[in-house]
């Protein structure tokens, strides 16, 4: 999460990118842009406020050598060098045009801009923004025409999200430059985190909150709703969150003896540990700190709903793990051939 309280723009320059694919060339911009002042008071929280609620953060990766990750060079040059901003960006761009190798990859408006005053974990330092428009939208214009006013439809970007975009901190630690990464239309995964920027997440307490969650969430869509029901996946969910809330450190072997009561249920979760490790190419630390930010944010994520094809839906609250288990029933109705959730209540709220 980065603070913007003191944030501005001390370069910014638009530039357009085509598809390598379908042969659309890019155009380049010779200067950067002056703002007018309403102009700059929307420009800058519409590009820094999708990183006020990001919790992960990433690295540079490259599979020979850091220092020839592309990203990495460029931001480098344009911290150190201001002067030559302008044909950085050019660079940027023309590595972004590069990894538009299929169809599917939008050509758009690339904004380069260097920030200052960017406040994260309570350091104040430097950025670059690379940030990609890929969608325009329509609005209605109005205007004065012979003592009347008229209307007309133009097309241009909108001021609530960014499509794509990434903030490289002139900040580092033993990891290299910290970065901040969204992507609002990830029609392709690999083209803008893998291909163009080539960053990995961090070796962090975020990253490794964030991957047990999704193997939590995963187990419980592909192992345990199958096999025992949506009641037994959400109860599931919910104990799991719940472990985190009350757990500094979370140790795997003392989550499988919470979570689970029969040892078959600790081997199908150590199974589906092993292959969900081999599938993301990604080792689970058997223990790590938790990231209470990480935690809070994929609370939001979990339904929690029971679907029945009758129309109707069961609601559990995730903040009551054990509410399922003791006022829940499931079974089956033999006359109607049914299943059936049966509810304990004292009196309707």
């Amino acid at each position: 999460m980065i603070s913007r309280k003191n944030a501005s723009i001390s370069k910014f320059i638009i530039h357009k990118v085509g598809n390598k694919f379908n042969d659309t060339k890019n155009a380049f911009s010779d200067d950067t842009v002056e703002f007018d002042e309403a102009s700059y008071e929307l420009m800058l929280p519409f590009l820094l406020r999708p990183f006020g609620s990001v919790v992960q953060s990433y690295r540079f990766a490259h599979h020979a050598n850091i220092t020839l990750n592309e990203i990495n060079s460029y931001s480098t040059q344009a911290f150190n060098d201001e002067e030559n901003f302008v044909e950085i960006s050019k660079n940027i761009v023309m590595h972004l045009y590069e990894q538009s190798s299929s169809a599917q990859i939008k050509t758009g408006d690339v904004l380069i801009v260097l920030f200052e005053g960017i406040e994260f974990r309570e350091i104040v330092t430097s950025a670059i923004g690379i940030f990609k428009i890929e969608s325009k939208v329509n609005f209605f214009q109005t205007y004065l025409e012979n003592n009347s006013y008229d209307v007309l439809v133009q097309n241009g970007i909108s001021s609530k999200k960014v499509d794509k975009g990434c903030l490289i901190l002139n900040q580092s630690d033993a990891e290299g430059n910290i970065i901040l990464s969204v992507d609002n239309n990830s029609y392709d995964a690999q083209y803008w985190l893998n291909h163009f920027l080539n960053i990995k997440y961090a070796d962090d307490a975020n990253n490794h909150t964030q991957q047990y969650i999704e193997l939590c969430k995963e187990f419980s869509t592909e192992i345990l709703k199958p096999t025992y029901g949506a009641k037994e996946q959400n109860s599931f969910l919910a104990k799991s969150i719940d472990f985190f809330k009350e757990n500094e450190v979370v140790n795997v072997e003392r989550f499988k003896e919470e979570l689970f009561e029969e040892d078959k249920h600790k081997k199908e979760f150590e199974e589906y540990k092993k292959e969900y490790e081999g599938t993301k190419s990604h080792i689970i630390r058997n223990q790590f700190d938790v990231a209470e930010s990480v935690v809070t944010k994929e609370k939001r994520k979990i339904k929690t709903d029971i679907k029945l094809d009758t129309n109707i839906q069961i609601k559990l609250d995730i903040d009551a793990p054990d509410a399922s288990t003791e006022y829940l029933e499931r079974g089956y109705d033999d006359e109607k051939k049914m299943h059936f959730y049966k509810v304990f209540f004292n009196e309707e709220a």
